[in-house]
């Protein structure tokens, strides 16, 4: 393709609308769609200082009782929060059945977001179906609430060699193993959106350990610099793979990382789930209103080890896991909805039995054996195969072909 024709492709993809992507009877979102909640918030005052709340923010108490309310992040409509619920119980279904297929051989590998439902639900409910999210290895639980196939997001975890959706239908980036270079992504995403003069917003997904990456940093500052609609959610989980957060940080909290870049942070109960929504409601349209990155940081805690792999059990005791179980977000929602009376035993009978039925379909196609081209190994690995390449691949085609004869004379 010559320089011109690449020139012309490249402004057809800048000026063509994107499309928006299906909701499908895999995703958890199902044809209702997302509550208009988002679009309705109140951007934070661009004058506000840049320093967190001392303490997270928080609407909700353990026990699932409110709080006094906030001016600041008033609590989302009650239907937004049914919506929250359901889809947490779907999603937590859909992480205990991902990592029961792990076990059972079906994926290579699956980090578990389990406790972490709030963060992962409430994240996609606030950005639009048109704003870009860049998830991490972890976000599996976020794609199928953001109306993802369950099975095309358990693909690349399957062992493929690619995310098995497509980011450009669903405006969300492959899931990222290296930490934090999603991070640079999003920065540069949002600014050229921005430059094209479309108002959407980028939702980047960081774990704790990843804010000691240079990425992270690199990527605030261009954000901050250029005023790239951005937001940094930081899942504090107190444990980048076994290494404790005391080790990571000397700072009060990770959100006081984005003062010294000039962005505005706010710390939040990330087992509040009613809190994590307001305030990534007001961040989100903080950035789209044209005031820059925001960074926040949701205090939460990962239930289960680092990834099938890993053994927790080495680095923090039984004690720990269950103090934190007693923050579980799931009960904690579902207590303030009962009061509330938006929420009775029909009605969590009713969602529970739609998560069993979620995780039986998953189950059935993630059973089904996929067909795998072996030659396929050496697609798409340089543009003009290599003599080295294009000789072990007949090596290979020759072996397969070997194979099958023998089959044939068995």
């Amino acid at each position: 393709m010559d320089l011109e024709s690449i020139i012309r492709q490249r402004k057809h993809r800048l000026t063509t609308r994107p499309r928006r992507f299906r909701r499908d009877d895999h995703s958890p979102g199902g044809p209702q769609g997302i509550p208009a909640y988002p679009s309705a918030a109140t951007p934070p005052d661009p004058a506000r200082p840049l320093l967190p709340d001392a303490e997270p923010v928080r609407l909700l108490d353990p026990s699932g009782t409110p709080l006094p309310a906030r001016t600041d992040y008033p609590e989302p409509p009650v239907e937004a929060l049914r919506e929250l619920y359901r889809r947490m119980v779907l999603g937590r279904r859909f992480d205990t059945q991902a990592t029961a297929l792990t076990k059972q051989g079906r994926l290579a590998v699956y980090p578990s977001s389990r406790g972490q439902e709030a963060c992962q639900v409430a994240a996609v409910l606030a950005v639009r179906d048109t704003d870009w999210v860049f998830p991490t290895y972890r976000e599996s639980m976020a794609l199928v609430a953001r109306g993802i196939d369950p099975v095309e997001v358990l693909t690349l975890l399957r062992g493929d060699w690619h995310c098995g959706y497509d980011p450009t239908e669903v405006r969300t980036a492959p899931q990222c193993t290296p930490l934090a270079t999603q991070c640079v992504h999003a920065a540069g995403l949002a600014h050229g959106e921005a430059y094209q003069g479309r108002d959407t917003v980028a939702l980047a997904f960081i774990g704790d350990g990843a804010t000691s990456e240079g990425d992270f940093h690199e990527g605030i500052n261009f954000a901050a610099v250029f005023k790239a609609p951005v937001v940094y959610f930081v899942q504090n989980n107190r444990y980048a793979i076994s290494v404790p957060l005391s080790r990571q940080t000397a700072a009060p909290s990770l959100a006081y990382k984005g003062v010294g870049y000039g962005v505005p942070s706010e710390q939040v109960d990330g087992n509040d789930p009613v809190a994590v929504l307001a305030v990534l409601t007001r961040a989100v349209a903080h950035a789209r209103a044209g005031n820059g990155p925001f960074l926040v940081e949701a205090h939460t805690y990962r239930m289960e080890p680092h990834t099938n792999a890993d053994d927790a059990s080495r680095y923090r005791d039984g004690a720990e896991v269950d103090a934190w179980r007693d923050r579980d977000p799931v009960a904690r929602l579902e207590t303030y909805l009962r009061a509330r009376g938006v929420l009775d035993d029909a009605a969590v009978a009713e969602i529970a039995e739609q998560a069993e039925a979620y995780a039986a379909d998953l189950r059935t196609r993630m059973n089904e054996q996929p067909t795998v081209d072996p030659l396929s190994l050496f697609d798409h690995v340089y543009a003009e195969p290599t003599p080295q390449l294009v000789e072990q691949r007949e090596q290979v085609r020759a072996e397969l072909a070997a194979a099958s004869d023998e089959e044939g004379v068995a």
